[in-house]
């Protein structure tokens, strides 16, 4: 028992656990619908079919895991954005970004040229982002101009409304309360399956997403793990560039050193191999051409 613990421990999560949910919850369009009727509750005549999933991969460099555009009719588009647990106001740039991309393709999905005089039809946009940490005291709304330029009255503008937990039994508050739960349980378990599993078995428990963990435990377990996370990637990639870094200083530096013992007289060129077997037959050539110019 012990042992099986211990294997369920070493498999890791993955770092967009939250993020990898957050989008396939919504690729149920039963899910989809219900998320749009919180947002718009007093549209009672939106159907499963008046709403297409427009999520953009690839916008930015490092994909956008956690964002979500939707489609309502041809009349409006609604971008949500996840803002994870950490607050950033970087968000806004990613909601510009998205949003600019987004009609992009809408002008081409729609064939609409930008090009000739005729005005185009845009869809209303509608901004969101979903905010899983703790609310405190941060606002309803975030805006461009107030967050990056101080308020000023600049030539582009955007501004996002900002969902936190809350007391109503919505869908996507309960997703909030899913990304709180595994949070809690991350910080027992680590990030590991053990961690995933409980969040999963706690979240049913207490009606959490229950239909979705019910026909998906399989999928979002398997969403949610990886052996090597996105995180533990970037650590490992940090180490070594820390590594390379620090080699190159200390061969920069015992460079130098050198340079100033044949300035001395102390060390002949011929010498550096024997006292300095770090130093590469490149190393040695540089250092001689700089040891030129002390004769």
């Amino acid at each position: 028992m012990q042992e099986d613990a211990k294997q369920v421990g070493e498999i890791r999560a993955k770092r967009t656990a939250k993020n990898s949910v957050f989008l396939d919850l919504f690729q149920d369009k039963k899910n989809l619908l219900a998320l749009y009727k919180t947002l718009h509750p007093e549209d009672t005549d939106a159907t499963e079919d008046m709403l297409d999933i427009v999520t953009i991969d690839n916008v930015l460099t490092d994909n956008l895991y956690n964002d979500l555009g939707i489609m309502v009719g041809n009349n409006r588009l609604l971008l949500l954005l996840e803002a994870q647990s950490s607050w950033t106001m970087n968000i806004l740039i990613r909601i510009l970004l998205y949003l600019g991309q987004s009609y992009h393709e809408y002008f081409e999905r729609t064939s609409q040229s930008l090009y000739k005089s005729r005005k185009v039809k845009m869809p209303k946009p509608e901004l969101y982002v979903i905010y899983t940490g703790s609310r405190g005291r941060k606002p309803d709304t975030i805006s461009l101009s107030k967050e990056f330029f101080g308020g000023e009255d600049i030539d582009i503008e955007i501004k996002a409304k900002v969902i936190y937990e809350s007391d109503k039994d919505s869908i996507i508050n309960q997703y909030i309360v899913f990304c709180k739960v595994f949070n809690e349980q991350t910080k027992e378990h680590g990030m590991t399956q053990m961690a995933v599993t409980e969040t999963i078995n706690i979240c049913r428990d207490r009606d959490i997403l229950k239909d979705y963990l019910a026909k998906r435990e399989k999928e979002v377990i398997t969403i949610m793990m990886s052996l090597f996370d996105d995180e533990q990637i970037m650590k490992t990639y940090a180490k070594d560039m820390a590594r390379e870094a620090a080699k190159k200083a200390a061969k920069e530096t015992t460079i130098k050193n050198v340079l100033v013992l044949i300035k001395n007289g102390r060390i002949s060129v011929e010498e550096i191999a024997s006292f300095f077997p770090e130093l590469t037959s490149d190393d040695i050539e540089n250092i001689e051409q700089e040891a030129r110019q002390f004769a």
